[in-house]
This record gives C-alpha cells, sequence and structure tokens, in this order.
C-alpha cells in the first residue's frame, strides 16, 4: 500500500504576534545550542555548541577536526540547530526555535569574516579559534520552525528567516569600525539601549555585531538585541538610527 501524502500543517498566529521577529530575535541572541548531525548510519546524534551569525543571520559554528559532529559533518553535511531560550518555570514555555539546512566548511574571506563575528559573541574562543583543527561553519538555513511558547508556533523558509544584504555592503564595510567606535565612546548609550530599550539588567553592556535590522549586545553571559526604527545600509543611516533611539531612551 502506497503511503498517503502527509499535508503540511499551517499555524495561525495570535493577532499582534510577529513570529518571524521572534525568530530572527532568538537567532540573533542565543549563544548555544543543540547541533544534530547523521553519524555513518545515518542515526541521529546531538551535541552542544557554541552559536553566533552572521551578517545575515545565518548560524556560525566553530568546530574542533577531532569532535564527532564536525567528522559526521565532513561525511553529511545536513544539519540542523535547537536553539532555546531560558529561565525561570517550565522550560517549555519559553520560546525556541530549529533550523535545519547544509553546513559549509569556511575558507579565505569567507572564514575572516565569520572568525571575526564569532569572537566578537564568544571571545573567550579566542584561546583555540586558531588551532589547526578547528574550523568555521556557516549553516545554509532551508527551513525553520519557531516555538513560542503556547499557541505560537509557525514555519519559515530561509529565505524569509534570514536578510537580503544585497542593499548593505555598506554596512559591512563600516561594522568593525562602528563597533570600535561604540564600544570606545559610547559605553553609555549602549546600556541606555540595553537597559531601556531591550529591558536587560544593568551591567557594562558592548556591542558584537551590526546588520541592516539592528544591533547585537553583550554582557558577560547575557545578550540582547536593538532593533533599527529603520533598516540601515550604510554609516550615515546607522548613526541616524542609533541617535534616535537614544533619544526614545532617555524619554
Amino acid at each position: 500500500m502506497s503511503q498517503m501524502p502527509v499535508p503540511e500543517r499551517t499555524f495561525e498566529l495570535p493577532p499582534g504576534y510577529d513570529g518571524l521577529a521572534e525568530a530572527r530575535r532568538l537567532l540573533r541572541t542565543i549563544r548555544a545550542g543543540s547541533l544534530a548531525t547523521l553519524d555513518a548510519s545515518g542515526a541521529p546524534f546531538a551535541s552542544l555548541v557554541n552559536v553566533a551569525t552572521a551578517f545575515d543571520g545565518a548560524p556560525l559554528l566553530l568546530l574542533s577536526g577531532l569532535s564527532a559532529h564536525t567528522q559526521f559533518l565532513d561525511r553529511d553535511p545536513r544539519a540542523s540547530l535547537l536553539l532555546a531560550e531560558t529561565g525561570k518555570g517550565d522550560p517549555l514555555a519559553h520560546p525556541r526555535i530549529t533550523v535545519s539546512g547544509v553546513a559549509v566548511r569556511l575558507d579565505g574571506d569567507e572564514r575572516a569574516q565569520a572568525r571575526r563575528r564569532f569572537l566578537a559573541r564568544h571571545p573567550k574562543s579566542a584561546l583555540y579559534a586558531d588551532f589547526g583543527d578547528f574550523s568555521f561553519w556557516r549553516v545554509d538555513v532551508a527551513r525553520c520552525h519557531l516555538n513560542g511558547g503556547f499557541a505560537k508556533a509557525a514555519a519559515y523558509e530561509g529565505a524569509q528567516l534570514l536578510l537580503d544584504v544585497a542593499d548593505a555592503a555598506a554596512l559591512a564595510e563600516a561594522e568593525d569600525s562602528a563597533l570600535a567606535h561604540m564600544n570606545a565612546d559610547h559605553a553609555e548609550a549602549l546600556a541606555l539601549y540595553a537597559e531601556t530599550i531591550c529591558g536587560a539588567t544593568k551591567g557594562r553592556w558592548r556591542a558584537s555585531g551590526i546588520d541592516p535590522e539592528g544591533m547585537d549586545l553583550a554582557c558577560g553571559d547575557q545578550t540582547a538585541r536593538l532593533v533599527f526604527d529603520a533598516r540601515v545600509t550604510h554609516a550615515g543611516s546607522l548613526r541616524t538610527s542609533l541617535v534616535s533611539l537614544a533619544a526614545q531612551a532617555r524619554g
């Protein structure tokens, strides 16, 4: 007997709940997650990895060649990542996303860009990032499943989840200098963004990444996501947005 095709489930989110924005926030703020790979027999294998994001939001991984999951990816690059927010109470009451796709080992300029972004999120990884058996990987996302809590589930294609950054080359070029400037000269503003707009706890916040939709903030093990009030594609529009958000926070 032939199997009947299983209909794709559709989800209806509560009014006012932006599932895609929540999925992107989780992708940018969760520092570690469960990486699922396939072993030589095709059986699933889950492990814990640190995670950062590329300019467009794709997950970035730093993996040791001695690890089982790296050897499995060399054989079969299909992979899935579970990124879950933690907190008090029932773990299943907190939002999480699962992204699935293909993991690609990075070389050349792509590796250099991934290294910079990953170490900005995980500074302690600099101790071993350049060891010969370590490599940087990008997960090219094919699909994403969001579970934001009770009655808040949605599915997205990779093209929906990741940003189209074709018009933001100037911002990517300016990112390093903008981060250095913000961290050196505007620590007060960064704390204001994190504590007032993002609702984070007080601390010495720093900027760890910039992309067209927002700025990633970090304070020790804490992270926060500052969403811009308009899409940013170059240094001028970045400054305008940051000044506007600072005024909003002070107001």
